[in-house]
């Protein structure tokens, strides 16, 4: 098939299938500003529909081979539309080259002198927001493809006219593969996406793939602190640039100064005092990521203000620790944590920050994932003072292994699973007091319940 940078021609014309989804929309939105025609369909009305008919963009609810004009150039298509769609159906019978989502943004990449692509197994979306808002004090218009949502741009993405873009990469169907990242940020690597990859050791093999990519002139910024990204890369002939909590690696922080939900710190680069950070964000987590942005900032130029500034106005990205409300005098957080070492990241950032209980009410996210990672679910799962469990949530999958969140519940003493929301709603109006922390965790749709929790305070 020929590659997609054949297509990103002005008048070319292409249909988006999924066009209302968090990195499709603002991909139709960048091909549409270098003057593509460009239509599309999706399942749902949304905001983002009206916003792209807004900009002259052609949408169809519903997917039907009649979607597909006869001058159609192109189809692009995100991972969750499979080959049995009637779009893609419709595309392949008439010869019409269909390409993946990551396919189109690894070629719109080329185009960019700076492409800064960042990837982990977790704190992917709170670094890439991070390093969004140093490249926006930087004043460096950067175009921006986010995994949720960052209020300083109230929406995931951002397209920009500067030379730069940074990308959110993930991992799974080793989709990254397609990117040309001229930055690549390995921020950590663990076992997941086992549906997929059949074991850490493959996993490993991914990411050494991505990080093969940057061109000699390029940067590698890597996690010192840790083992399996430092091993995944030993194999590669290219310098890195490190970044962690010791002073082994390039860019590490020092005078750790927790406060309250804030902490403070010294970034110090090749032995020299770079910068200090006040970070709204708790956890040492949260300055390793801001250390990770810290490294890409320093390999794009940018001087050492904007980094200050920048990681000072962060507050958290969309589900990342994210301040809801309250109700009965409970601090209601939510969370996107969906893997055990998440997990834990979470707790260790609540832990000091002094509230009278901790309770967790966590929905697993895929069968496949609860089942490979039970035990380590459960070992953290049993350091809130209360842990409430949803039913795993499906996502793609269906329940071939047989799995429920019953059986995480028989593995922590201080848990009790519901099968239901309005349950666990019921329970928590009885259980929430002064002084509690209630965090909604997980990747599927329970922020919901702690919504739903304000929201009946408020009609009270």
């Amino acid at each position: 098939m020929i590659g997609f940078e054949k297509y990103l021609i002005k008048g070319k014309k292409g249909h988006l299938i999924g066009i209302g989804g968090v990195s499709m929309s603002p991909l139709a939105e960048v091909l549409k500003g270098i003057g593509l025609d460009i239509h599309g369909s999706d399942m749902n009305e949304s905001e983002k529909m009206e916003y792209l008919r807004s900009l002259g963009v052609k949408v169809y609810i519903g997917h039907s081979a009649g979607n597909l004009d006869s001058d159609v150039d192109f189809v692009v298509r995100t991972a969750a539309v499979h080959d049995d769609n009637p779009e893609v159906i419709a595309a392949h019978e008439r010869g019409i080259p269909v390409f993946e989502r990551t396919q189109a943004w690894g070629a719109i990449m080329r185009d960019y002198k700076n492409a800064l692509c960042i990837s982990g197994t977790h704190g992917k979306t709170t670094t890439t927001s991070m390093s969004t808002h140093i490249l926006m004090a930087a004043q460096r218009d950067p175009t921006v493809m986010i995994g949720g949502t960052l209020p300083l741009l109230q929406a995931g993405h951002r397209v920009g006219k500067g030379d730069t873009i940074v990308m959110e990469s993930c991992e799974y169907y080793n989709s990254f593969h397609a990117f040309s990242p001229t930055i690549a940020v390995i921020l950590n690597i663990e076992a997941d996406h086992l549906d997929f990859f059949k074991d850490l050791e493959e996993v490993k093999a991914s990411f050494r793939k991505f990080a093969s990519l940057v061109p000699e002139n390029g940067h590698i910024i890597a996690n010192a602190d840790d083992e399996n990204t430092m091993d995944a890369l030993k194999p590669l002939n290219h310098e890195l640039v490190t970044f962690g909590l010791s002073e082994k690696a390039d860019v590490y922080a020092d005078n750790i100064e927790p406060k309250g939900a804030q902490t403070e710190f010294d970034v110090i680069y090749k032995g020299k005092l770079f910068t200090h950070v006040s970070l709204r964000v708790p956890g040492l987590h949260n300055v390793k990521n801001a250390l990770a942005a810290t490294a890409a900032a320093i390999c794009l130029g940018i001087d050492a203000t904007a980094v200050t500034y920048g990681l000072a106005g962060f507050t958290g990205a969309g589900r990342r620790f994210e301040f809801k409300g309250k109700y009965n005098g409970a601090d209601i957080y939510d969370d996107y944590a969906h893997h055990p070492g998440e997990l834990k990241a979470l707790l260790d950032a609540i832990e000091p920050l002094g509230y009278k209980r901790t309770i967790v009410v966590f929905q697993p996210h895929t069968y496949s994932r609860t089942k490979a990672l039970l035990d380590d679910f459960a070992e953290q799962l049993c350091r809130p003072d209360l842990t409430y469990l949803a039913e795993i949530y499906a996502a793609r999958e269906k329940n071939t292994p047989g799995i429920s969140s019953a059986d995480l519940a028989k593995k922590i003493p201080n848990s009790m699973y519901f099968s239901s929301f309005e349950e666990i709603e019921k329970s928590l109006k009885f259980t929430a007091a002064p002084g509690d922390i209630i965090l909604t965790v997980g990747a599927g749709d329970v922020y919901k319940l702690g919504e739903q929790l304000i929201e009946s305070e408020k009609q009270a």
